[in-house]
């Protein structure tokens, strides 16, 4: 693992594939002139609005949506996570997956998210996830890298269970994604100390793409995309406008901290 740049995108993403991914590439673009090595979307950046239009949408998007992170890695060789789009599952569902794509291209890892955000929020908003998305069967994958570190893969609402994350470091994750289009209710309370607990108690950087501002006429997210370093320190933080948090990764960092703080050697329950 070596010193580099990691790129958290915020979006405000739109019931517009062609808008998006627009926008998308745009802040690509902005990461990488910043000298970002590793870069993160949010959740739905290619699609956000009506669901069910997502859902009738799916046998567009989701392969667009893949060809594009391959085809934003490849052309500007980073590797690169577009983190959750709708790929179709059958009987009018979809799965909700973030994709890993290396700077040739080539799929390095694949997550189905597999917390559904089923909540009735007091600000009237209601958001059944499960209603028109599978969730996934397989675990949170885990990506060895050679320059960038050990990767851990999550979606949005996966923050709340601190045992997924457990399970990444315990595989060897150090650099944990935790892409998002978090509301603005929960998200001004919840977010950020959600992200510093888990990278606190699993000494990792932890990488959170995030969607903001409105959507459609009632989904507004909280923004904020973050990166924070393994002690909980807030490293970049991209505000409320579109636009991206860039930071360090450091190596020596990291070990300092596990050094300091070796509670992952000392776990009874696994």
């Amino acid at each position: 693992m070596k010193s580099y740049l990691a790129a958290a995108v915020q979006m405000n993403s739109v019931p517009d594939l062609r808008q998006n991914l627009e926008q998308a590439e745009d802040l690509i673009d902005l990461a990488v002139r910043q000298g970002a090595e590793l870069i993160g979307l949010p959740e739905n950046f290619s699609f956000l609005g009506d669901e069910e239009a997502k859902v009738a949408q799916a046998d567009v998007i989701g392969p667009k949506s893949e060809q594009f992170l391959k085809t934003m890695a490849q052309r500007f060789q980073v590797t690169l996570l577009g983190g959750g789009f709708p790929v179709p599952a059958g009987d009018g569902k979809v799965y909700n997956t973030a994709l890993l794509v290396d700077p040739s291209g080539q799929e390095l890892a694949r997550y189905a998210k597999v917390h559904l955000f089923d909540v009735d929020l007091p600000d009237g908003n209601i958001y059944y996830e499960s209603q028109l998305v599978v969730p996934g069967d397989q675990q949170a994958p885990v990506y060895q890298s050679e320059n960038l570190g050990v990767l851990g893969l999550s979606v949005c609402y996966d923050v709340r269970f601190p045992e997924l994350y457990r399970s990444l470091t315990h595989r060897g994750a150090n650099v944990l994604f935790v892409p998002a289009a978090f509301t603005a209710f929960t998200g001004k309370d919840h977010w950020q100390i959600l992200l510093q607990a888990r990278a606190i108690e699993n000494t990792s950087y932890v990488i959170a793409p995030a969607q903001t501002g409105f959507h459609n006429s009632r989904r507004q997210s909280h923004g904020h995309a973050l990166i924070v370093d393994p002690w909980g320190g807030i490293l970049a933080d991209a505000g409320e406008k579109p636009g991206v948090a860039i930071a360090a990764i450091e190596p020596s960092r990291l070990a300092q901290v596990r050094r300091q703080m070796p509670c992952l050697q000392h776990r009874f329950f696994v």
